[in-house]
């Protein structure tokens, strides 16, 4: 049946017909965008604060170089322990082995002294050296301290013996059996502080732990915070890490309990002297005050290394990390990673190394003065420098957050 509608009642329905119109509009015109959602890992790097990374180092420099083998070093590792604990990383525990001193080489001993001299243009890692080359030596000469108290501090020599080491763990909600380790060097030599090797970061990984042991803080994977002792003697700390745990990897114990003392590794990440990055050295020795405009974080991998493909894809996830959290100074991916900790991981899981310069282009030739010299001292650095391992802890918590699939309570 057709119905058909008078003049006036077409009116009326077209009449209210605009007015349901004009609502909508009205409506639609009034509506906020949505608000964009939270990003939870942008909130945790927001917990990181130089004043804090800042008082972190200077709580390490109480004890001097902590070099292993030295009350110095012992009382260090028991500082570090106390302040996982009171991060909430409560599940603290020890490497302990024995480290004995290597006899010092003689001089073309063992057939060496028919070897060609080493080219010196050559870094560590096979990288070249360009520009002003000065020497990067360690210093062993106590009166070259000017600081007394500094240097009675850290008269006691190393003697061989029981060496111990730290690390915590933060247990991953869906796959405990699996961790991301993060590392740091706690020793050091040279008659300074060692502040920045490695003071600056063994405090990034200390405050890495803090921000994740955070109660609000949830990942799915495990993640190990790890303070290396024996670094300066050949990375013997994280060699006998490695050789007790390696083949302890994603077993569970006891059977049945859903705990895994050693996760399987996915991969190793080492923080090894974060602060200075002033330029390469004026043809007369000097270097600039400043920190370089230039500046930025050395992501390292190894190309010989076993898993160096692996390591090559992590390292550009670490540089999109910088990308997306970093407050201050872009980073930069190269193929050199050597001398560190993360060199006894590298044939059992993809390895970095996070670095203020290029460890073998920049520092072998001399690019930080400081290394293993006294002047590693907490007053020498600037804030420029401090905001410059800061910026390293940015990355590392935002692409380790980023992996674990980090989340925050809403409690």
């Amino acid at each position: 049946m057709k119905i058909i509608l008078c003049r006036s009642a077409r009116v009326a329905v077209r009449s209210a017909g605009s007015l349901v119109l004009m609502l909508s509009a009205s409506l639609a015109g009034s509506q906020q965008p949505a608000p964009k959602p939270v990003d939870p890992i942008a909130t945790m790097v927001g917990r990181l604060e130089l004043a804090k990374y800042k008082a972190t180092i200077k709580g390490l420099t109480q004890f001097g170089d902590r070099r292993q083998g030295t009350d110095r070093n012992r009382a260090a590792v028991d500082w570090i322990e106390a302040q996982l604990k009171s991060y909430g990383c409560t599940n603290t525990e020890r490497i302990k082995y024995e480290y004995k001193a290597p006899p010092p080489r003689t001089p073309g001993a063992g057939g060496g002294g028919n070897r060609p001299a080493p080219d010196p243009s050559v870094g560590p890692g096979g990288s070249h050296k360009r520009g002003v080359i000065m020497p990067d030596t360690v210093n062993n000469d106590p009166m070259k301290q000017p600081d007394v108290k500094l240097r009675e501090l850290n008269m006691q020599p190393s003697t061989d013996g029981e060496r111990e080491e730290v690390f915590c763990t933060k247990i991953g909600t869906k796959h405990p059996e699996q961790m991301y380790i993060l590392g740091g060097h706690m020793d050091g030599i040279g008659w300074g502080e060692a502040a920045n090797d490695d003071g600056s970061g063994t405090a990034l990984v200390m405050e890495l732990a803090r921000i994740f042991s955070s109660p609000d803080v949830t990942t799915d994977i495990s993640i190990r915070f790890a303070l290396w002792n024996n670094e300066e003697t050949g990375t013997n700390g994280a060699r006998a890490y490695v050789d007790q745990r390696k083949d302890l990897q994603g077993i569970e114990s006891p059977a049945g309990s859903g705990k895994y003392p050693e996760p399987k590794w996915l991969a190793m990440i080492q923080h090894d002297m974060m602060m200075y990055d002033h330029g390469m050295p004026h043809k007369d020795g000097t270097m600039s005050k400043e920190q370089r405009p230039e500046a930025d974080v050395n992501i390292e991998y190894q190309t010989t290394s076993k898993f160096a493909d692996d390591a090559m894809r992590l390292a550009h996830k670490f540089q999109l990390a910088d990308d997306k959290y970093a407050t201050d100074y872009p980073a930069q991916v190269g193929p050199h990673m050597t001398n560190t900790d993360s060199g006894p991981f590298m044939e059992f899981t993809p390895s970095l190394s996070l670095r203020e310069i290029e460890r073998g282009a920049q520092m072998g030739a001399g690019w930080d003065p400081q290394h293993h010299q006294p002047t590693d001292v907490y007053s020498f650095y600037s804030d420029d420098d401090f905001r410059l391992g800061l910026n390293a802890a940015q990355i590392t918590l935002g692409a380790i957050a980023q992996l674990t699939n980090a989340t925050l309570s809403t409690k």
